[in-house]
């Protein structure tokens, strides 16, 4: 088979729109920050940057870990172009006011249904916890903006926030496709207990395990996990950690017949954890025995 010039020159244009796509691509890099079990909450904090810009998901619970994060992004050196909180519970969110002081030009934004759960629920979570933080408690509270769209950009790439019109969108995880990177916040566990407390039906952990799946049927190369212990596999073994756990917790919840009975029925089946106020407090809820929030 023979190419006409014309050919040829389109096939090159081609080729080299794919080459410097992968190069734009390839400039997209990602910087986790997790206090670990130092802080009262594990929580993650993910920087992904290009080559002149940063986005920041999640911003801490405690005042030190927001400092942390803070350096992170300051020794990247890039614009802090815009902070997105994934979810609504103060480990995500109440850091903020110390990376805002330090890039009061980088948009606050999240997801309507996190708004709405921050708005409604934030007095009485700096009320409560407050006194336990004292001196990491957040000095000043901030509400994030409306996100306005479920499309983020770091430098030209696309950042797609997924789930915010699907059956569950208190729930939402973010996908790279770029690097073909998933940074699944409150979504996915790995290495601990899980928080099963906000998730008291079947339905609503029904709705979980299916948005697992739909982060698995992307096929990511990457996971970012938005509670992990110790350190993350950083990939899909963090979901289905979290579905293993999930489907093991309802099972041993169905055959329990008292929150203490459920506990001491998963420590035994995860013995490498630690025995936490995570697991007895979300088998009150379960089991009926405690009302939350």
């Amino acid at each position: 088979m023979t190419l006409s010039l014309k050919q040829l020159s389109a096939t090159a244009i081609l080729t080299a729109c794919s080459v410097l796509s992968t190069v734009q691509a390839a400039d997209l890099t990602l910087k986790v920050f997790n206090p670990g079990d130092k802080s009262l909450f594990p929580v993650t904090s993910t920087l992904i940057t290009g080559p002149t810009e940063a986005v920041l998901i999640d911003a801490q619970f405690q005042r030190d870990d927001a400092q942390s994060v803070l350096k992170m992004i300051q020794e990247s050196g890039k614009e802090l172009k815009t902070i997105y909180i994934s979810h609504g519970d103060p480990d995500f969110y109440f850091g903020l006011d110390v990376i805002s002081d330090a890039y009061p030009n980088a948009s606050i934004v999240s997801s309507p249904e996190t708004l709405k759960h921050i708005r409604a629920t934030i007095d009485r979570k700096i009320g409560y916890w407050g006194p336990i933080l004292g001196k990491n408690a957040p000095q000043k509270t901030i509400i994030p903006s409306l996100l306005k769209s479920n499309t983020l950009t770091v430098d030209g790439e696309e950042l797609n926030i997924i789930g915010l019109n699907g059956q569950d969108p208190k729930h939402t995880f973010v996908w790279i496709p770029s690097i073909k990177t998933v940074t699944g916040g409150v979504i996915v566990y790995e290495k601990m207990h899980v928080w099963m407390a906000d998730n008291q039906t079947a339905e609503s952990r029904d709705k979980w395990l299916h948005s697992l799946d739909r982060m698995l049927s992307l096929e990511p190369e990457k996971i970012v996990p938005g509670h992990y212990s110790g350190t993350s596999s950083m990939n899909t073994e963090a979901i289905e950690f979290t579905q293993q756990y999930i489907r093991t917790f309802e099972d041993s919840a169905i055959a329990a017949k008292s929150s203490m009975e459920l506990a001491e029925e998963m420590n035994k089946k995860f013995p490498e954890f630690a025995k936490n106020a995570t697991l007895e407090l979300s088998a009150k809820v379960i089991k009926g025995e405690m009302q939350w929030p």
